[in-house]
């Protein structure tokens, strides 16, 4: 029999999110893991905040919330705050009720920048990462070494000269220009790079993502996000796994694409590599 259609104009439920989440979701488990966590840490917490003010966006779930925009790959911040409002799976793991009102993006990032500035994130992966729970996951011998490329929110159009010359047309018309990172800049990201993956390939705005994997798992154990130069890769992959052979106490192996075969890379990890 036909079901009827009726349009719910508003929300009253007496179901909690925990019971709207199924018991085998994989966010339950890293929930778990990320409170016991927030918890441990919260002394740190308490040095960057005053006693009086007005109430901040609570540290633990603002790092509840970076983390649902790295699993989700959400593109940015106001688009974050757009999906905690609506998406209960999301607004569950960070702590937020349904009736919870959601943040300003501009109040979410200045608070982001406090925890920042304040080491407080370094500290969190690094006791996430060194979990009872999730320690034995990694393998602390065998490692690979990749970058991406992160496309800027810049147009080229806004890729124009430094001194200004020749930019009448408010950068419109750049086809047939000569243009270089060391001559040219945009004017909505400064710190972004043209940059072209490889010969015959298209120059873009962009910034390069590292990871640093371990091969038991696959499982991402450092990151980083340089500008996109031809030698980032090379320098990002020597600070971390030189990061990674320190913590390991002894000597690592290592997997990178070609661009990283040079003697001057394979000479800077001798012998602890």
């Amino acid at each position: 029999m036909r079901g009827t259609f009726q349009d719910q104009g508003g929300l009253v439920s007496y179901i909690s999110p925990d019971a709207r989440v199924p018991t085998n979701h994989p966010l339950r488990k890293i929930r778990d893991l990320v409170r016991e966590v927030l918890v441990e840490l919260n002394r740190s917490f308490g040095r960057l905040y005053a006693s009086e003010g007005r109430p901040s966006v609570p540290p633990e779930q603002l790092l509840g919330a970076l983390l649902i925009e790295v699993f989700y790959g959400i593109r940015s911040e106001g688009q974050l705050m757009e999906q905690l409002d609506y998406n209960l799976l999301y607004s569950w793991f960070v702590g937020l009720s349904p009736d919870d009102p959601v943040w300003d993006p501009t109040t979410f990032t200045k608070n982001r920048d406090r925890l920042q500035n304040g080491e407080v994130f370094a500290k969190f992966m690094i006791r996430l990462l060194n979990h009872p729970q999730v320690k034995p996951l990694f393998s602390d011998e065998h490692f690979s070494v990749d970058g991406t490329l992160i496309e800027a929110w810049a147009s080229q159009k806004s890729f124009r000269p430094k001194d200004g010359n020749g930019d009448d047309d408010g950068g419109a018309n750049f086809h047939g220009q000569k243009r270089k990172n060391d001559t040219h800049a945009s004017s909505t990201d400064p710190d972004s790079r043209l940059y072209r993956k490889a010969a015959g390939r298209e120059a873009k705005l962009c910034y390069m993502g590292h990871a640093t994997m371990e091969n038991r798992n696959g499982l991402a154990v450092a990151g980083m996000v340089t500008q996109a130069t031809g030698t980032a890769e090379r320098c990002a992959s020597e600070k971390m796994l030189k990061a990674r052979s320190k913590a390991a106490g002894g000597r690592i192996t290592a997997g990178e694409d070609k661009a990283c075969d040079t003697a001057n890379h394979v000479a800077n990890f001798e012998p602890s590599t």
